[in-house]
């Protein structure tokens, strides 16, 4: 059973910066792709950036290119959200999602149906 434990949420100014953290059970993240999701009250979740552990990219969505960078610590077992620049609509709950590579069926990096195992969240929130 994979068990991802979300870290670094919390409150920032705009403007201001957050790391997020996700701890991995395993050694996993080079078998497994790994995305960041997020949740905004009243809305669907969103993809926000995936590490494929397949040809090593890293994708973004467009609202967060150039502002969040997401890398991996594989002797931690912990993948990270560096997010910058942040902004009031940036605030929502944050997942971590890691995509099993038995599975039989993908259906983009930014879907929620494309993975397996999801942490808790940790919530960010951004105002003055």
């Amino acid at each position: 059973q994979v068990q991802l434990v979300e870290s670094g949420g919390g409150w920032v100014q705009p403007g201001g910066s957050l790391r997020l953290s996700c701890a991995a059970s395993g050694s996993i993240l080079d078998y497994y792709g790994i995305a960041w999701f997020r949740q905004a009250p009243g809305k669907e979740r969103e993809g926000v950036s995936s590490l494929s552990s397949t040809n090593g990219r890293t994708y973004y969505t467009d609202f967060v290119k150039g502002r969040f960078t997401m890398s991996r610590d594989n002797a931690k077992n912990t993948v990270y959200l560096e997010m910058n620049r942040l902004k009031p609509e940036d605030t929502a709950v944050y997942y971590c999602a890691a995509m099993s590579p038995y599975r039989g069926t993908y259906y983009g990096w930014d879907s929620v149906a494309s993975y397996d195992y999801w942490g808790q969240g940790t919530q960010v929130t951004v105002s003055s």
